[in-house]
């Protein structure tokens, strides 16, 4: 699992769905969703 920083609820959780994408510039990323309050987590390098 990948750790990221929910905004909402202002820590640091675990993502929910994580995938690995890759942005327009090459590196690589984690997007999924928190699982406590459900907003979309994006995290670079993950």
């Amino acid at each position: 699992m990948v750790e990221a920083y929910c905004v909402k609820c202002k820590q640091k959780r675990e993502m929910k769905d994580a995938k690995q994408v890759t942005m327009k510039n090459g590196k690589k990323a984690a997007t999924g969703v928190c699982p406590v309050c459900g907003t979309k987590m994006f995290k670079i390098g993950g």
